[in-house]
């Protein structure tokens, strides 16, 4: 039996969390080291590589979340040692990262996420996220309250690849054979539609302004006017 699924980017699609990674930073050096306040754009220059998403064509083992971080550690303490804290200061605030990073408080839904979820849900499609992210997204998502409308979370922590890897795409194409219409959503044009298109998806860009690229929205209001027509 055929069924229609749309795959949900995460991060920047349905959910943010002020700062990302750089604001991250900041906040795990206000909590141990409050007489030395960082901005993000301080931290920011430190971040544009070493994350496994800025080589998204390499292929890793799905490794354990311990593992997954401590292959980060060296780029936060970097960090902390680029804006100027000593060796072992760094190495200290670089370890509270994961913590601080996964603070559920910090994270917010944008105001049309769930009445969106709600609406496509009842139009029939099953749902799904692909992000690029980091293990612990699936719980993000249920202390979120998602899991009502989301059935099942690929991270590219845990399978090994990242968009616009093809593999990303279609690791959740093979867990899904009977789809006979798949539509990915996201914010990003090159991890989300370049990526998708590559592997036969049809994509929509939300959150942005006029597209050149194909189908977008400004918000996800109007992807539901495209999808449930």
């Amino acid at each position: 039996m055929s069924m229609q699924l749309l795959i949900w980017d995460f991060d920047g699609t349905l959910a943010f969390r002020d700062g990302m990674w750089s604001g991250t930073l900041c906040e795990a050096a206000a909590e141990l080291f409050p007489e030395r306040p960082l901005g993000v754009s301080e931290v920011r220059p430190f971040l544009t590589s070493g994350f496994p998403w800025h080589e998204p064509l390499v292929s890793r083992k799905p490794e354990h979340p311990d593992h997954w971080w401590e292959r980060l550690h060296p780029l936060f303490s970097a960090a902390y040692r680029g804006v100027g804290f000593d060796e072992m200061a760094a190495a200290t605030l670089a370890a509270s990262v994961r913590r601080h990073f996964l603070d559920v408080r910090r994270w917010r839904l944008f105001e049309d996420t769930l009445p969106t979820l709600d609406a496509l849900r009842w139009s029939g499609w099953r749902q799904v996220i692909l992000s690029n992210h980091v293990p612990e997204l699936e719980d993000l998502v249920s202390a979120l309250g998602l899991n009502s409308y989301i059935e099942r979370v690929f991270c590219s922590a845990l399978t090994g690849y990242e968009k616009p890897h093809p593999e990303a795409f279609n690791i959740v194409q093979r867990a899904y054979p009977c789809a006979a219409d798949v539509v990915m959503v996201g914010d990003s044009l090159e991890s989300d539609v370049w990526g998708a298109k590559r592997a036969g998806i049809r994509a929509i860009r939300v959150r942005c302004n006029d597209d050149d690229e194909g189908a977008s929205a400004s918000n996800l209001a109007g992807l539901i006017r495209m999808l449930c027509k």
